[in-house]
């Protein structure tokens, strides 16, 4: 694998937001892709692809058992009284209904194996040309008719600025345990947009976390970066049956809308991390997130059994 540092300088911010002003857009210097074809399952066109569009749909990524399994799952944790007021569960802001459930890995042995099943350590370890670790574990539910949507925005600038990530050295992989339809608030992405990194505007509020997890005010593009990244680069939406998986850059522009029809949409979502991207000071926030958004602990993953 590469041992390529990331390119950031603990001197001088070179992605720097939260700004007073709005600041230029600027190009990317990172790779996307950091090992090679021998390093993991993805194959040489898998990898241009990945590296081009910044994301990889795979369809039937596990099995409708496993499905079934994890849907089990995140029934039991939104139902379980003993994470009542937890603040690893997110409700949503309207309903009051469970949003998402953070440091997933610690409530269930499932996803906990799941995590370093070798279908996901091996391609984020291929992807990230390093040993990886859990930056953020969490599933997601979106309940039909009251499941809002999240606003346009690039999680590593939330990284960056409030967890104190370096360089955009991470990659997502969200599991579908649902069917994602057009129409029920499946994920948008701009292909290619991961290439470009875009600064926000706004002093980033003390415990910003607390609000941001329900509905994001602070972290988000202005609309007229979105249009001319929407322009430039298109908008695709991650659409499959369950037990898809969409893996992508921590850069790339994305969004969803809400789900207004009866259909819902749950999924489990793992975030890795280069162990040579270990999180710092946050670059713009008064203090760290907490550990169960933004963990801190850079032991690398290994296989499960």
């Amino acid at each position: 694998m590469t041992t390529t540092e990331t390119t950031t300088s603990t001197l001088t911010d070179v992605f720097p937001t939260r700004l007073s002003a709005p600041g230029a857009m600027t190009d990317r210097r990172d790779p996307t892709v950091w090992g090679t074809v021998a390093d993991g399952p993805f194959d040489e066109p898998a990898l241009a692809a990945h590296e081009a569009r910044g994301f990889t749909v795979l369809e039937d990524f596990i099995t409708p058992d496993e499905v079934a399994g994890f849907t089990a799952e995140l029934d039991r944790l939104a139902t379980d009284p003993t994470l009542a007021g937890d603040p690893r569960v997110v409700t949503e802001k309207s309903s009051g209904q469970v949003r998402s459930v953070f440091e997933v890995t610690a409530l269930s042995s499932a996803i906990d194996a799941l995590s370093r099943d070798p279908r996901l350590l091996d391609r984020a370890r291929q992807l990230l040309g390093s040993d990886v670790y859990l930056h953020q574990s969490r599933v997601n539910y979106m309940p039909g008719y009251q499941g809002t949507g999240f606003y346009w925005h690039s999680d590593f600038e939330t990284w960056h600025a409030e967890d104190g990530m370096p360089g955009p050295r991470a990659v997502s992989c969200s599991i579908a345990l649902t069917a994602n339809y057009p129409y029920n608030g499946g994920l948008m992405v701009m292909p290619g947009s991961h290439r470009t990194y875009v600064p926000c505007v706004g002093e980033t509020p003390e415990n910003n976390h607390e609000a941001s997890l329900k509905e994001q005010r602070i972290g988000v593009p202005a609309e007229d970066d979105i249009t001319e990244l929407a322009h430039r680069y298109g908008i695709e939406q991650f659409t499959g049956p369950a037990g898809s998986a969409l893996w992508f850059d921590c850069n790339i522009m994305h969004g969803s809308g809400s789900n207004i029809t009866p259909f819902p949409r749950s999924n489990i979502f793992l975030v890795f991390n280069s162990v040579e991207n270990a999180l710092t000071d946050p670059y713009a926030a008064p203090a760290p997130r907490p550990g169960h958004i933004g963990n801190r602990d850079t032991t690398p993953l290994r296989p499960s059994a």
